[in-house]
This record gives structure tokens, sequence and C-alpha cells, in this order.
């Protein structure tokens, strides 16, 4: 009797030190280290061909990007999808840190087109006093661009749908129209490609050039991040690790691809129509 009331007293004491919380504490993780090895590796790598200087001896970056890449992305998905920590709470937290990356992201974008702006809307003596600068052929707005916009429109289009099926539990569909929209994203990163490769200019000619490949360059860049984002979301879709109801993953996924379409429907109107 004496045992068993103890034994009440110390389960109530525990129970009153240890309560149970929605969150998550993560374990300690090698991976942010190494993605800060990995990316110091890369901007040396980028530092080295910019001056002409041989980086051959710094692949390694590239590996331990590659890596740090994986482990860290199986981890997440081994806490969400296996062993359960990734709680409603816990959910909410990465969907706020999320909007406030892509807010982060835009503020980046801002910051050229404010470049663009300036320049645009007051050139100076050294290029004309005039917009587009002498010697600049622009790009015809009405050719690979249309083409561009249309493409990333309609896999705007098609990863929704693919997210609406989802929902009502239709893998089959979802699956199709996500596999288009991946599609869609390699066509407009070879439309990309092409149109750098008809361009005559260059980021070497003046003020135009800059502003224009910088963003240009950098949202493709940002395509390519996204595309990545609905492969392997893609390949979790087929491992039937997404329900209809869990698949925040997914959902960051679909929400980094609407933010690619905005920021190159703001590129389209303002650098190829009103900037040329």
């Amino acid at each position: 009797m004496i045992q068993s009331t103890g034994m009440k007293k110390l389960g109530f004491y525990h129970q009153r030190k240890i309560p149970r919380t929605p969150f998550h504490v993560v374990d300690p993780s090698p991976w942010p280290v190494l993605m800060s090895i990995g990316l110091w590796g890369l901007a040396t790598i980028f530092i080295c061909w910019v001056n002409k200087v041989d980086y051959g001896q710094l692949f390694w970056g590239v590996l331990i990007m590659a890596m740090t890449v994986y482990g860290w992305t199986r981890d997440i998905v081994n806490e969400s999808t296996f062993q359960g920590f990734h709680t409603k709470k816990v959910q909410m937290g990465i969907s706020l840190g999320f909007i406030l990356f892509l807010v982060s992201e835009l503020m980046l974008f801002f910051s050229f087109f404010w470049a663009f702006f300036h320049s645009s809307m007051s050139p100076s003596v050294e290029i004309g006093c005039c917009w587009p600068p002498v010697g600049i052929e622009c790009l015809d707005w009405s050719k690979a661009p249309l083409h561009n916009t249309a493409l990333l429109v309609a896999s705007s289009c098609t990863v929704t749908s693919s997210h609406k099926y989802l929902k009502d539990g239709n893998f089959t569909h979802a699956v199709a129209l996500l596999i288009m929209t991946v599609f869609l994203s390699g066509f407009f990163v070879k439309n990309q490609y092409d149109e750098y490769s008809w361009a005559s200019f260059s980021i070497a000619d003046g003020v135009y050039g800059s502003a224009f490949f910088m963003l240009t360059g950098l949202h493709g860049m940002h395509v390519i991040g996204g595309t990545c984002g609905l492969l392997y979301s893609l390949v979790r879709l087929l491992l039937r690790q997404f329900s209809t109801r869990r698949h925040l993953g997914y959902v960051l996924a679909i929400w980094y691809w609407h933010f690619v379409d905005i920021v190159w429907l703001a590129l389209f109107f303002i650098i190829y129509i009103w900037g040329s």
C-alpha cells in the first residue's frame, strides 16, 4: 500500500515536472556547419572562375553541399513522416519561417529592380542620356520571353491542380500534373539558355547588361531550385509519403513555385516590355 502510494506520488511528480509539449526540440546536427563549409567552397569556386584562376581542387565544396542537402532533407523527412515530431504547432512554425524566407527573397529581387528603375529613369551621360543605352539591342518580348511567360503561368496552373487532386485523394492525377509541371519548368530553363545565346549584349555591357542578367539569371537560379523542390515532392508522392491532409513539404514547394511565377511576371512587364 505504501509502495503503491509512493509510485502514484512519483508519477504525479514526473507529470508535473515533465509536461507534454507540441514543440519539437531537434537533436544536435552537423548539417549547419557542413552547409557553411560547402557554401564557402562554392563562393571560392565562383571567385576563382571570375578571376580566371584554376579551381579544379575546390570541387569538394560541391560534394559537401550535395551530401549536406541529402542528409539534412533525409533527417527532416524522418522526423516528420516516420517519427511524428511535426505536430500542428511545428508545422505552423515551419510555414511562418518559410514565409519570412520568401519575404527575404522578395527584398533581394526588389534591390535589383530598384537599381534598374534608378538607371532607366535617370540615365547618365556615360550611357547616352537614354534608355536603353546607346548600342544595346534589346530582346523582343513577343518571342522567347512571351513563350516563357506562358510556360510559367501554365506550370502554376498544373501544380495547383495537382495539389487539389492530392487533397481529393486522386494520387494518379496529382502525379501526372506534377510531372507536367516539371516538364514545363524544364522547357523554361531551355528557352532561357537559348535567349542568353541569342543576346547581342552580355553582363559586361554597362548597367543595362548588368541589371538584365542579374535579374533574369537570379530568377533562373530560383527556377532551378524550385524545380528541384518539385522533383523531390514528386519522389515523395510516388513513395506515398504524402497523405490527403499531411503534405506540408509539397505545399511549401508550391508556394515557392508561385513566388517564382510572380517574380517572372514582374520581370516580363518591367524588363522586357517597359524597360526596352
